[in-house]
């Protein structure tokens, strides 16, 4: 479990993180959200025992990350930024991670290597932006750690490498203790895959939920009422984040349990009555809404 308390790093006049509690459970997916210059990149950093907080402190299992190389060995950053030794090959970057990683798996990054199409000889440097990323996935993925930290790992690959990258991280989720880290810019690329997300905003977290959570607690629903005087008594009833018209047709983001919202509406016998799925996004716009935030400000 990665556990930050108080955490908190200045640069100069910008503060980075402020006062930031957060707790990582193990063995699921934790999304970082945040827009550029929230300070997902500080956290990770610290989180990978980089940079050493001003205040509080991050630990895995109660044990200081900051200058402590047992702990380093069982987890792996992948940097937003793509560089690497200077002309050297894939292999070359294996074989020197190798080193540093006891349980590095050579056997697996051959493999991997080959289904990704990349050319484990070839200089890194001639490599596209996309290719670069695919090649720090698998370094990461081969070194076999318990924590991958991924700063907009996303960013820069196609749908198709997408997708079968996070098929990699979901695939070991489920062999072997594996905890992922993924910071994003962008909500959407962290729909299908995360089971936790936290917002951070101007330095500090401003939500952490896990997802599952928030869809029990939270629905959207369309409706056709009968009469105004029928959607009134809907919006005095029941807790309703959002409402929006498009003609007759009425799309309402309602807090409170499955049941009691359809009973309610059902009471109100209406024309037409649905219950969609929430989007990840339309989850944060309700949860950050009501403390204040305008996440459509916030993130993209």
């Amino acid at each position: 479990m990665i556990k930050a308390t108080n955490l908190s790093k200045r640069f100069d006049d910008i503060q980075a993180i402020f006062g930031v509690d957060l707790t990582i459970e193990d063995g699921q997916v934790f999304g970082l959200v945040g827009t550029n210059g929230a300070g997902k990149s500080t956290f990770l950093r610290m989180a990978a025992g980089i940079l050493k907080p001003d205040t509080g402190m991050v630990t895995i299992d109660g044990r200081p990350v900051y200058e402590n190389p047992a702990i380093k060995t069982n987890m792996f950053y992948i940097s937003d930024d793509v560089a690497f030794f200077p002309n050297t090959t894939p292999i070359e970057m294996a074989t020197f991670y190798s080193k540093i990683y006891p349980e590095y798996n050579m056997e697996r990054f051959h493999s991997l290597m080959n289904s990704f199409g990349l050319d484990k000889n070839r200089k890194i440097k001639t490599f596209s932006k996309g290719m670069k990323k695919q090649l720090w996935v698998i370094l990461g993925i081969s070194a076999n750690t318990a924590y991958l930290y991924c700063d907009e790992t996303f960013d820069g690959l196609d749908p198709v490498m997408r997708q079968a990258v996070k098929s990699l991280f979901v695939g070991d989720m489920a062999s072997r203790k594996f905890t992922p880290v993924i910071a994003s810019h962008n909500l959407r690329e962290l729909e299908d895959i995360c089971d936790t997300v936290g917002l951070l905003h101007k330095g500090g977290i401003l939500l952490s939920k896990n997802l599952d959570d928030a869809k029990s607690d939270i629905h959207k629903i369309q409706c056709v009422f009968r009469d105004e005087e029928s959607r009134k008594r809907i919006e005095e009833q029941l807790f309703v984040l959002t409402s929006e018209n498009r003609g007759k047709l009425v799309t309402m983001t309602i807090r409170g349990q499955e049941d009691e919202i359809s009973d309610a509406l059902r009471a109100e016998s209406p024309v037409f009555m649905e219950i969609l799925p929430l989007s990840l996004e339309e989850i944060f716009i309700s949860e950050t809404g009501v403390e204040g935030y305008d996440i459509k400000k916030i993130i993209c």
